[in-house]
């Protein structure tokens, strides 16, 4: 599990070192080529409100709710996560203060593995940021084969 889950460039990174990511986009691509919704990724089904409740009550924003019903399986699936702390706009923004705290919350309940880092300011920190990475995605267990590697959860 990556946060921010739109961060193209943590995917990236997961992936290299032989994880199967799992992000916001690949969420959205499920529900765009599901059968049965019309107006993808407008339409959603009466599934989605109800998984939205399992994380977030029904006091909480309507917006809150829907991202955590794409976000919340993501959290339950991970076997580990890299969390960033005050990430840049550009580098994976997430659109709801709410669901940021409410996904880096649920993520730290779980018992995983986590990385936190800062976002990076300067190209010194950068390349501390992607060592650290390096090192913690270099740690964890792997099945051996780029195949099978498909199937971890990062």
């Amino acid at each position: 599990m990556i946060y921010p889950t739109t961060s193209l460039i943590l995917s990236d990174l997961v992936r290299r070192f032989g994880h199967r990511p799992l992000v916001m986009m690949e969420q959205i691509r499920e529900k765009i080529n599901t059968v049965g919704i019309d107006s993808p990724p407008l339409n959603i089904t009466p599934r989605e409100p109800k998984l939205g409740l399992k994380y977030a009550a029904v006091e909480v924003p309507s917006g809150v709710r829907g991202r955590m019903a794409l976000v919340g399986p993501l959290i339950e699936e991970a076997e580990a996560a890299i969390i960033v702390n005050e990430p840049d706009i550009a580098f994976g923004c997430m659109g709801c203060a709410r669901t940021n705290e409410l996904t880096k919350y649920l993520i730290r309940q779980r018992d995983i593995p986590v990385l936190e880092v800062n976002y990076p300011r300067n190209e010194d920190e950068g390349r501390e940021f992607v060592s650290k990475i390096a090192d913690f995605l270099k740690s964890l267990p792997q099945n051996g084969n780029s195949e099978n590697s498909e199937e971890d959860g990062q």
